[in-house]
């Protein structure tokens, strides 16, 4: 009995609560891969790093993400947080994440990445 409670624990997933977690878990999760940083977090997630990277580039390439909304992604995502829209230097990179967060959301949402 004990067995079968642990199986389902372990094999229980969680999904992310908005796309913003959903690329702040990839960019830490990648980090950990290069071997960056130590992972300490024991949470199942309904998707593998490969999925979100084909994700994004899918979206990349039938235009629905532009580069440099990737850059954005790419430079707060190391940063580990959103850029602000009421700093007036982050102010384009702030309009940018928003519209490239809407656009992962909804595919991730088709994909039941994301929480309802």
């Amino acid at each position: 009995m004990l067995n079968s409670k642990y199986k389902e624990e372990t094999n229980t997933t969680e999904r992310f609560q908005n796309a913003e977690q959903l690329w702040f878990w990839f960019m830490y999760s990648k980090s950990v891969q290069n071997g960056f940083c130590y992972n300490k977090s024991s949470i199942r997630r309904p998707c593998e790093l490969l999925d979100v990277e084909t994700l994004i580039t899918k979206l990349y390439l039938s235009g629905k993400l532009s580069s440099a909304q990737l850059e954005t992604l790419k430079k707060f995502g190391d940063k580990k947080r959103a850029p602000h829209q009421y700093i007036y230097s982050e102010n384009k990179s702030a309009a940018l994440w928003k519209t490239a967060m809407e656009t992962i959301t909804e595919s991730a949402k088709t994909k039941g990445w994301l929480a309802d």
